[in-house]
């Protein structure tokens, strides 16, 4: 944590004290303060605006959320550590930028791991799934459920991608994940990580050549407006957590843990099938811009991604990514 951090963890202050974390008046209600990098017209926001409305008619309004969208309370890791020192509620983050806290986290982070959307939510909402939501919990990370983030494709500025090889000299920016890193170095890319609020300037100038993200990320973001390529190789899906910091969680009695549970259950039907609708216009709209879409070769990415799996071998990883793998065997 430097000083940035500190300094903004400071200036929140004045929110601690008008919000809360919630208030047991009576009238007043519990209100929780939930933070996040999206733009307001990205279905995760809305899905989360969803959420919101659901949970304050499931409690007749004795709880609330007040959401700061637009990287408004920070980044990603920045709000994860607010929340770690209850300085907010909740947040949406991408499971891999969990995986600095939460190891268990990296397996979403690994290419090719799902078969199919499928053999993703059998995953999600099975044991597997349960099991990663509650890891993040010793560090005062409590999951409540999974947003669809779709599958992650290379877009690029200058030179297109076809297979793995187009990759060898361009800088593609990645999240803050070593398991991403890895893989675009893999793949032969130079993996460059970039906040996402300072990606739209470094393609425009050069900093990166290209980046990697679903489809309505890439739409809402405007990144189709300085990037010429689009290659639809699909390489991983990681899915967005919903996180509230185990602070909040322990003021809650069974009855407004139950509301909370329910709406985000509810929120995350609804924000799936919208998911699904953006994607499609997210499609349309880029390839009406201008943007070259190409269908890959998947197999050749996966195989250019064996060595990944490799590194794996002998470590607790590599059991938690042979369990996911079963579950996409038809028995």
């Amino acid at each position: 944590m430097d000083f940035k951090f500190f300094l903004k963890a400071f200036l929140l202050i004045p929110l601690m004290l008008l919000h809360g974390c919630g208030t047991d008046t009576g009238d007043e209600p519990f209100v929780i303060r939930l933070g996040h990098q999206l733009d307001i017209n990205h279905p995760v926001h809305k899905g989360l605006i969803f959420f919101k409305e659901e949970l304050e008619r499931r409690s007749s309004g004795s709880m609330s959320v007040v959401i700061y969208p637009s990287s408004q309370v920070g980044d990603e890791r920045e709000v994860l550590e607010l929340i770690q020192i209850g300085s907010m509620g909740m947040t949406k983050v991408s499971a891999s930028a969990l995986e600095s806290f939460v190891p268990e986290m990296k397996v979403f982070s690994l290419p090719y791991l799902f078969d199919n959307q499928d053999h993703y939510w059998k995953t999600l909402n099975g044991s597997v799934g349960k099991e990663l939501l509650a890891a993040g919990e010793p560090y005062r990370f409590k999951g409540l459920g999974y947003f669809d983030a779709g599958s992650r494709s290379f877009y690029t500025t200058k030179k297109q991608v076809v297979t793995p090889d187009d990759l060898k000299g361009q800088k593609i920016r990645v999240m803050n994940s070593q398991t991403a890193v890895s893989m675009v170095n893999t793949m032969g890319g130079a993996a460059t990580p970039v906040s996402w609020g300072e990606l739209y300037t470094s393609l425009q100038q050069g900093v990166v050549d290209g980046a990697e993200n679903n489809l309505p990320s890439f739409y809402y973001s405007k990144h189709y407006e300085v990037s010429q390529y689009l290659i639809l190789d699909e390489h991983t899906s990681i899915p967005d957590v919903i996180i509230i910091g185990t602070h909040v969680w322990e003021q809650l009695n069974s009855e407004q843990r139950k509301w909370l549970e329910e709406s985000m259950t509810s929120a995350t039907d609804f924000q799936r099938t919208l998911w699904a609708e953006s994607t499609r216009e997210s499609l349309k709209v880029v390839k009406e811009a201008g943007v070259k879409v190409i269908e890959a070769d998947k197999s050749v990415f996966q195989e250019s991604v064996l060595p990944v799996y490799e590194s794996l071998k002998g470590t607790d990883l590599e059991d938690l990514v042979k369990r996911i793998k079963s579950l996409g065997v038809e028995k």
